[in-house]
């Protein structure tokens, strides 16, 4: 399955957790490793995977899900269509970002890392893009763009259908 799938697609099998479990086991320090290709696969880390995971790096359910939810980028939901990440940093946050996310926000319905009704958008912050001099900033599935204003805003969002 792509990264991308839509959030209503069966759940992944173990064996498919399993594959790729195997798959990086042999790699030194294989935690990271598995969760990558784990979301790579599925779009999120789901929580059947926890376990299996934590049986085979001999660790408890819950030290894989510390690491899991330490991450910022490890999803334990699919999320849309579309990633829109928010910078949330001091830079960005200087030049407007807290106005910017409650605009992002509240157009959408959801709140952070919350997907819109229609699956289209997940919303998630992001401490730095990289940016700074550029804020404030945003990156839709990957892409960055700087200087974001509500028209900008506007023509990014209307960019994914929204």
């Amino acid at each position: 399955m792509p990264a991308d799938q839509p959030a209503d697609q069966p759940a992944p099998t173990q064996a498919e957790i399993s594959a790729l479990i195997d798959g990086n086991l042999h790699l030194e320090g294989p935690m990271l490793p598995i969760l990558h290709a784990v979301q790579a696969a599925f779009g999120h880390i789901p929580a059947a995977a926890l376990g299996l995971i934590a049986t085979a790096l001999n660790l408890t359910r819950a030290e894989v899900h510390g690491v899991v939810s330490f991450y910022h980028d490890f999803r334990e939901a699919p999320a849309g269509r579309h990633v829109l990440k928010l910078c949330r940093a001091e830079a960005c946050q200087a030049v407007g970002a807290n106005a910017l996310a409650q605009d992002v926000l509240a157009r959408l319905g959801v709140d952070w890392h919350g997907t819109t009704v229609d699956g289209a958008v997940t919303v998630e912050p992001v401490y730095c893009l990289g940016l700074c001099a550029c804020g404030p900033a945003l990156s839709l599935d990957g892409r960055a763009v700087g200087r974001v204003d509500a028209a900008r805003l506007q023509d990014v969002l209307r960019g994914v259908g929204v």
